[in-house]
């Protein structure tokens, strides 16, 4: 039998995930030459914060809490803010593995290695290490919640559920829907009501969250409105009637777009049946090749282990999906960051999976492991040509524009390399190109090529000019336009 345990390995499965994950996060982030547009958002924000007081970060973001991290971690350590978001990163990470892999090992005993190997090789987190994004303590507070659920489970104890709790509520700090993980643990414990000592179980649990529900109450009872923005989105896409009309609003534009006349009743059920479908697809790709021994009926046993010994994780899994699903009928995309936390939740179970399968078929065992090792190197090393063109633009608009300068940024990160904030364009480029807008700008700054016939076409209606262009090695080009 295939044993990646018999590897001679001095360091045990949990610290051995901790820091190889930070190992790789560094080789992700040394590749790295311009930040994302959330990372930049970010780090925008933190920055005004230090600049003009925490105030200001909630009415730049609504849910602000992990910059005002970053702004924190400057003002007391004075390590700079994109440093700082690299660490909390890395460090968040890492500590998302190595609670993984401790989780995974109360499944099976001597699974650690099979599950440090699949935490730190599956494209569905791995691939999003160079990012400075808050699914980093979503991920790592989830998990933690979900270890100290475990214990609690099987120890009770208000001590325990109130570190859950905590756990919980730090996750939805840096993305609220955490907090479906109440709703999660309260269905572990449903099976279970006839006997008393549950429903004290279910009190415990459920502490924070009936308390968080008197406040609401008191403040409608006293008068005052609950107006906090990400946490009203939230409940509109709970909400069954806001639901409703978007599902039948989808229905109807799907059966305009794509269906035939004599076909459109088909429309629902399309929907209903092609929506699971899609999520399941999209998670079984960002298993990468590790997807494959879930295919091998000698690891279907393990479904059976990973519900009866690792409930919560099942119980997350399912809600999570019905909660994409939600998101993906009312907001009409799902992106694969989004559905990753699907993929680190069934991280023991991928693991018994490939131990079973690895057992059964050695050779091909081997082969998935090397597949595997470069799966999770080619998560971290990038090939493809850099955005150094954002960073000459950027330095060419700090030079030769004032701040005062009416400018149009099709991507605001250009905004931010050239010292000017991270605004939000409140027109598309087409919008602002047009006749009705373009006397609003001084300065467009766009993703163009400097040959594309459109922006030639433009360039010649409005008589304007290209002031500056900048291209990497692939050819992407940032234009600088203006009289």
């Amino acid at each position: 039998m295939l044993d990646i345990a018999k590897a001679r390995a001095h360091v045990s499965p949990v610290p051995l995930a901790f820091v190889a994950s930070l190992v790789l996060s560094l080789i992700a982030v040394a590749g790295t030459v311009t930040l994302g547009k959330d990372a930049a958002h970010y780090l925008d924000v933190a920055r005004q914060a230090l600049d003009h007081g925490p105030a200001v970060a909630f009415q730049l973001f609504n849910w602000p809490w992990f910059p005002l991290l970053l702004a924190a971690t400057h003002a007391f350590l004075g390590v700079p803010l994109e440093l700082a978001a690299y660490l909390w990163c890395a460090l968040l990470m890492a500590g998302t593995c190595a609670l993984m892999v401790a989780i995974s090992q109360r499944l099976v005993v001597g699974s650690g290695y099979w599950a440090c190997l699949v935490v730190l090789s599956i494209p569905a987190c791995n691939h999003l290490r160079y990012d400075i994004i808050r699914e980093f303590g979503f991920w790592f507070f989830c998990t933690l919640a979900l270890w100290l659920a475990l214990e609690w489970l099987e120890r009770g104890g208000w001590r325990r559920a109130i570190a859950v709790q905590a756990a919980i509520a730090a996750a939805a700090l840096f993305r609220l829907e955490a907090v479906f993980l109440f709703a999660a643990l309260t269905f572990c414990l449903l099976p279970e009501c006839r006997v008393r000592r549950t429903w004290l179980k279910l009190l415990q649990i459920n502490a924070l969250p009936l308390l968080a529900m008197l406040a609401v109450l008191v403040l409608l009872v006293t008068g005052q409105e609950f107006a906090q923005p990400r946490v009203l989105h939230f409940l509109s896409l709970l909400d069954p009637r806001n639901f409703v009309a978007r599902f039948e609003l989808l229905v109807g534009d799907f059966a305009h777009a794509a269906l035939q006349k004599n076909a459109a009743d088909e429309a629902r059920l399309i929907i209903l049946f092609g929506l699971p479908l899609t999520l399941l697809s999209k998670f079984l790709m960002l298993c990468g090749p590790l997807a494959l021994p879930l295919l091998y009926r000698g690891s279907w046993p393990a479904f059976g282990d990973y519900w009866r010994k690792l409930r919560p994780l099942t119980w997350a899994w399912f809600l999570y999906f019905a909660i994409l699903m939600l998101f993906f009928i009312q907001e009409r995309f799902v992106n694969p960051r989004y559905v990753s936390f699907l993929n680190l939740l069934a991280v023991p179970l991928l693991s018994i999976a490939l131990l079973r399968f690895a057992g059964h078929f050695p050779r091909l065992g081997r082969l998935l492991v090397a597949l595997a090792l470069l799966v999770m190197l080619h998560n971290v090393i990038s090939f493809a040509a850099k955005k150094t063109h954002y960073l000459e633009a950027g330095a060419w608009i700090s030079q030769h524009t004032a701040p005062s300068d009416p400018i149009y940024y099709e991507d605001s990160r250009l905004a931010y390399y050239a010292g000017r904030g991270y605004p939000f364009m409140p027109v598309t480029r087409a919008q602002a190109m047009s006749g009705e807008n373009s006397p609003t700008y001084r300065y467009f700054v766009i993703v163009a090529k400097p040959d594309d016939p459109a922006v030639r076409l433009w360039l010649a209606q409005q008589k304007k000019r290209i002031l500056g262009q900048f291209a990497n090695r692939k050819g992407d080009a940032v234009l600088v336009v203006g009289d």
